[in-house]
């Protein structure tokens, strides 16, 4: 598995769900797509992801 980084080449805001994606084995599309309709659920998926922004390092 590779290592949790944010990549600079499949960005679209942040990274965040590129790097999840890639830690993982899955297509950034469809963490995208996962992102986006948990956001339809109550719960705090935002500011997760403003924590993950903040601590994901960029990939070299």
């Amino acid at each position: 598995m590779a290592r949790l980084s944010r990549p600079r080449d499949d960005r679209w805001i942040a990274g965040v769900c590129a790097g999840l994606a890639r830690r993982f084995g899955l297509s950034p599309l469809l963490v995208r797509l996962l992102f986006l309709l948990s956001c339809l659920l109550p719960g705090p998926q935002f500011v997760i992801y403003l924590v993950l922004w903040l601590i994901m390092p960029n990939a070299e």
